[in-house]
């Protein structure tokens, strides 16, 4: 039988606990497992652009930006993008995994190098492999180790992509992005960024980590539309030329329907509302303050993203499921997507600090057991 080998893995993957399987969270429970941090994927704005989109183009793109897709809908968010990120332009795509898959590959090649963070998200480590180009891991965080990297490779090579998140999803760390750019400065590098998770939650306007650490170097700016925006989609925003050049370039681009109308125009809604709201933010910020406060205002938890690291595997699911029985979300995370299996609680505005206090008070009590 062809596919008999599947029955061998599956077993394997049961004795190591890997097997993953997904729950339907029921609506009165307390998530914290959602990426959603200003709570705008169920704003009625949202919905009801959505709907207006819907009834004037119809449920679906039909095809490729290229071909038949393009909607003023579209030209319209790559602006509004570019204004919150405070670039020249900016490109939309049918997700963000899509355009990490598809920029990359079009920024560099087989003659090229890449120096990616040992922690970067799966569709910036698989981007870079599909380029071709010789990828080269720094230690997380660590520009002592990214300048050795550059000074024993950078030579050899035509170009060289610096490649980072700015928050990483499951540590919740932040990229030092000043070191890096002096370095990209200095070894003359291209630098692309995923603010997936920035993007909305820092800044005084939302735009991300570059604008809380204000860097003005020319970066590849990557994100999506599906976490703080509220919708689906990605993007990737930068100089104007570069935006021209990825759209004769980018496969994943070139070849992929267009984003929907509705969730172009929901993450229209959703950005307007992250630059006219910012009090959504502050609330957002005042949980993750008060979660730090709780764990003993711990210096390291510097984002909406508090990874709790337990000893094993069965430790972080047995906690999980009794979170579940109390009908709390918190969503155990285990290897091969981390290295350490952790309960990762994700703060969003619209958590009470009733919320905190329950999912707190049930976990502190068991790992301290």
């Amino acid at each position: 039988m062809p596919y008999s080998w599947i029955d061998h893995d599956l077993q394997v993957l049961k004795r190591a606990k890997w097997l993953r399987s997904v729950k339907e969270i029921p609506p009165h429970f307390v998530n914290f497992g959602s990426n959603d941090y200003l709570g705008l994927a169920t704003d009625v704005r949202l919905k009801q652009a959505a709907i207006e989109a819907v009834e004037k183009y119809g449920t679906g793109a039909t095809g490729s930006r290229l071909l038949s897709g393009q909607r003023d809908l579209h030209a319209a968010l790559e602006t509004k993008i570019a204004q919150l990120k405070g670039t020249e332009a900016a490109l939309v795509f049918s997700s963000g995994y899509l355009a990490n898959l598809g920029v990359i590959p079009a920024l560099v090649g087989k003659r090229d190098l890449i120096l990616a963070d040992a922690y970067n998200h799966s569709c910036l480590i698989q981007g870079c492999r599909l380029s071709g180009a010789l990828v080269l891991t720094y230690d997380h965080l660590d520009c002592n180790h990214l300048e050795h990297l550059l000074l024993s490779n950078r030579s050899s090579f035509q170009r060289c992509l610096i490649v980072t998140n700015t928050v990483f999803s499951m540590e919740g760390d932040i990229a030092p992005l000043a070191e890096i750019v002096q370095l990209a400065d200095r070894f003359h590098c291209m630098v692309m960024v995923d603010e997936a998770h920035a993007t909305g939650v820092f800044g005084a306007r939302g735009s991300g980590v570059v604008e809380v650490q204000n860097i003005t170097y020319p970066l590849v700016q990557a994100g999506t539309l599906s976490k703080a925006i509220g919708s689906l989609g990605g993007y990737v925003a930068g100089e104007a030329r570069l935006m021209q050049y990825l759209q004769s370039r980018t496969s994943t681009w070139i070849y992929t329907t267009a984003l929907s109308p509705a969730d172009t125009a929901a993450a229209l809604k959703g950005i307007e509302i992250i630059s006219t709201e910012p009090e959504r933010r502050y609330k957002l910020w005042d949980n993750v303050f008060y979660l730090r406060k709780l764990l003993g205002n711990e210096q390291r938890y510097v984002s909406p993203i508090f990874p709790l690291l337990v000893k094993d595997i069965p430790t972080a699911l047995t906690l999980s499921q009794l979170c579940w029985e109390e009908g709390i979300y918190a969503p155990a995370i285990r290897p091969p997507t981390v290295p350490t299996p952790r309960i990762r609680l994700s703060l969003t505005a619209k958590h009470s600090q009733k919320d905190i206090d329950r999912v707190w008070q049930l976990l502190h009590r068991h790992l301290a057991e």
